[in-house]
C-alpha cells in the first residue's frame, strides 16, 4: 500500500456496513466494531475485522453511554482508534460523542443533531432560508395552538429522532391531535408537528468531502415512504432523467443543505418534496449515511459508484490530508421495488428481463433492481412488476413504531 494503514472504529446497533468494513479492510486498514450483543450472529465480514466489541441494549434498544466510553477507554489503552465512523443513522450521536470524548477530528455533537434530530433540521433550514413545510415543536401549549389555528390539517406528527416513516402519525383535525398528544403523555417533546404537504417526493444520495459535494445522485420515489409503510404499498424508486429540472434543482438544493448544516465529509442521505398545489422544492430531512432500503445498490447500478465503499475512502483520504478522487461516473438509468412477500423464500425465476442486475434474498420478501440505458424501460419494468407482485407475491403488516434490525 502506498498510503498509511489506519485505525477505524465503526460503530452500529444494527446490521450495516459490511461494505464499508470490507472496503477498509481492503486498502489495508485495521477496522474494529462496536454493536449490540444481539447482532452477534449476524453475517458481518468477520475476516475483515481485527475485533468486535459488545454492549447489551436495554428495554428500549439503546446502549449506556457510560459503559460504551469507559469500555473504549479501555480498548484506547493498547489501540489507537484514528475514526469513529457511524454505520446506522441511529448512531450517529454516539460516534459524535465518542469524538467528542476522545478527542477524534470528526462530526461532533453539535452538527451531528443537524443530521439526526427532525426539529433541529427543520430549525436550521429555516433559519439559512431553505424551504420546509410548515413546523412547530411540542413543547408550549399556546405555540401548538397558534399552529393549529393557521396552519390548515391535515398534519403529521413526526418523532425527532427516527428514521424512514416510522412513528409517523397522520392528524386531520385539532380535536384529534389532542387526543394524539395526550397518549405521547411525557415523552411528545420528542416529536414535532408538521404541515402534510402532498407531492412526489425525491431523495439526493451524495458523497462529500473537504466540504464540496463530489457525487449525488437524485431519486423519485414511485410511492412516498409514508405511503407504503402506512398504507402498505410496494417500495420503488428511480433515478431521475439526467439533465431533468428537478435533478438540476434538487442537486443544488442538497448542496445548499449540506453547507448550511456544516457538513464536511460523509455520505449522505436527503428527502426532498416537490409539493403538488405550488411545484416548490420543500426540505425533508438528512442524515449522515448511506441510504438504507438497498438504494445503494440502486445508486451502485446505476452509476457505478458504491457509497459505502467511497465513503470509506474519503473518511481515510481526510484523516491522511490527501485528496480524494471519485472513480468515473456511469450515466445510467436504475429502478429498485421490494416488497414484504407471503411466500418465505419466493420463486423469481419467471422474472427474466435482461435489466435485471440484482434480487433481493431477504426471507418473506421478493425485490429487484433493473438497469437501462433509457429511463423509461425502467418505469416501465418497475409498473410492470409492482403489478405482478401484486397480484402473485405481496404482504402487508402494520409500519413498527420503531425500526427492528
Amino acid at each position: 500500500m502506498s498510503q498509511k494503514a489506519v485505525t477505524i472504529l465503526c460503530v452500529s446497533r444494527y446490521f450495516k456496513g459490511s461494505e464499508l468494513i470490507s472496503a477498509a479492510h481492503a486498502d489495508g486498514h485495521k477496522v474494529y466494531l462496536v454493536t449490540s450483543t444481539k447482532l452477534n450472529n449476524h453475517a458481518w465480514p468477520w475476516s475483515a475485522l481485527e475485533e468486535v466489541f459488545y454492549l447489551d441494549e436495554d428495554d428500549d434498544g439503546n446502549w449506556n453511554t457510560t459503559h460504551l466510553i469507559e469500555g473504549l477507554a479501555y480498548q484506547f489503552r493498547t489501540i489507537k482508534f484514528e475514526i469513529f465512523i457511524s454505520l446506522d443513522d441511529f448512531d450517529v450521536e454516539h460516534a459524535a460523542l465518542l469524538r467528542e470524548y476522545f478527542r477524534i477530528p470528526g462530526m461532533g455533537e453539535t452538527t451531528a443533531r443537524y443530521f439526526r434530530d427532525k426539529l433541529a433540521m427543520r430549525v436550521k433550514a429555516k433559519e439559512e432560508g431553505i424551504p420546509v413545510p410548515a413546523f412547530t415543536a411540542l413543547f408550549h401549549d399556546a405555540d401548538i395552538n397558534h399552529f393549529v389555528e393557521t396552519v390548515a390539517p391535515p398534519w403529521l406528527i413526526k418523532p425527532r429522532g427516527q428514521a424512514s416513516a416510522t412513528g409517523i402519525k397522520k392528524i386531520h383535525n385539532k380535536e384529534e391531535l389532542w387526543q394524539a398528544l395526550d397518549a405521547l403523555a411525557n415523552i411528545r417533546h420528542r416529536y414535532l408537528l408538521e404541515k402534510f404537504a402532498p407531492g412526489d417526493v425525491y431523495h439526493v444520495d451524495a458523497l462529500t468531502s473537504k466540504g464540496k459535494t463530489v457525487f449525488s445522485s437524485v431519486s423519485r420515489y414511485l410511492d412516498t415512504p409514508f405511503e407504503v409503510a402506512h398504507g402498505g404499498g410496494i417500495f420503488r424508486s428511480i433515478t431521475m432523467v439526467k439533465g431533468h429540472e428537478d435533478e438540476i434543482a434538487l442537486q443544488g438544493l442538497n448542496e445548499k443543505v449540506m453547507k448550511a448544516f456544516g457538513m464536511e465529509y460523509s455520505a449522505s442521505h436527503t428527502e426532498f418534496i416537490k409539493g403538488r398545489e405550488d411545484g416548490q422544492y420543500y426540505f425533508l430531512e438528512t442524515s449522515s449515511r448511506v441510504g438504507g432500503a438497498h438504494l445503494s445498490d440502486m445508486v451502485e447500478a446505476g452509476t457505478g459508484i458504491n457509497l459505502w465503499g467511497e465513503w470509506a475512502k474519503i473518511e481515510v483520504a481526510t484523516f491522511l490530508n490527501k485528496p480524494y478522487k471519485l472513480p468515473k461516473v456511469k450515466n445510467k438509468y436504475a429502478g429498485i421495488v421490494v416488497s414484504l412477500c407471503k411466500y418465505p423464500h419466493p420463486d423469481t425465476s419467471s422474472f427474466t428481463d435482461k435489466e435485471i442486475v440484482w434480487r433481493l434474498e431477504k426471507k418473506d420478501h421478493i425485490g429487484f433492481i433493473v438497469v437501462s440505458e433509457k429511463a423509461e424501460k425502467v418505469r416501465e419494468l418497475l409498473d410492470q412488476y409492482m403489478f405482478r407482485i401484486q397480484q402473485e407475491f405481496h404482504a402487508s403488516l402494520p409500519a413498527p413504531d420503531r425500526p427492528t434490525n
